[in-house]
């Protein structure tokens, strides 16, 4: 037991920092991508209900192509497709360069619009569950079709689009595992390390899982306390 304990310390001989770094890193991914993919799916669920026919058709195929890849093959497409366009951008002015994209930056974008081509659907059943009458009443009372949508619609949106959100950010913390191959140091890659290093796979894996559990009973809290912040807002606007 002081084997492990020591391995898993925070001193020179153990693995605690790295850890906790990836750790770190691992929760400041998910955070950047989840306002990313959120708006990205709001835009894209607008586009769906759009009257031009063309803004359809590519909300359509936006969400068709990222429901349909494999997370993975996103992650690979931007992190290695982008840096391979921009060499061969600036191979257009004359520009020899190696151009390497932040791995960081590049899970950020993949993961956002595999969330985000998600999050429209949930978006768009939330949109069609809002009775019309309410957009009629807006315009009655002399409200914009913008002031509609924010004063009236998108406080009722939230509240019913909260739970299919709450399921997709679990996915999105469990996700951002994927990065660890294009080498961004989060939970998975440091403890896949110390096990290599170590020889313990059982020790440090167990620590990683133990990690992801912690941090989704963590967003299970804090998604009941939003979820019955959204029910009292919604009481209120029903009683007013």
């Amino acid at each position: 037991m002081e084997y492990y304990a020591k391995l898993l310390s925070f001193g020179p001989d153990g693995w605690g920092t790295s850890i906790a770094w990836g750790l770190v890193v691992t929760i400041s991914l998910a955070l950047a991508t989840l306002p990313l993919g959120l708006l990205l799916g709001f835009l894209v669920a607008l586009g769906k209900q759009s009257e031009e026919r063309s803004m359809r058709l590519a909300a359509n195929i936006y969400t068709t192509i990222f429901r349909g890849l494999p997370e993975l093959l996103t992650l690979f497409l931007v992190y290695f497709g982008a840096s391979l366009g921009l060499q061969r951008f600036l191979a257009l002015f004359g520009i020899e360069a190696n151009v390497e994209i932040n791995s960081f930056a590049a899970g950020m974008v993949a993961l956002g619009f595999v969330f985000s081509s998600y999050s429209s659907e949930v978006f768009l059943s939330a949109f069609r569950a809002i009775p019309r009458g309410q957009y009629e009443g807006g315009y009655a009372i002399g409200l914009s079709k913008w002031l509609t949508l924010r004063k009236v619609i998108f406080p009722q949106l939230i509240r019913i689009a909260l739970p299919g959100l709450a399921n997709l950010w679990l996915v999105l913390l469990k996700d951002t595992s994927l990065v660890s191959v294009i080498s961004l140091s989060d939970i998975l890659r440091q403890t896949s390390i110390a096990a290599r290093v170590t020889k313990e796979p059982f020790l440090f894996f167990g620590v990683a899982c133990l990690l992801y559990l912690a941090l989704a009973i963590i967003s299970s809290y804090f998604i009941d306390r939003i979820a019955k912040w959204a029910d009292a807002g919604g009481d209120h606007s029903r009683e007013a």
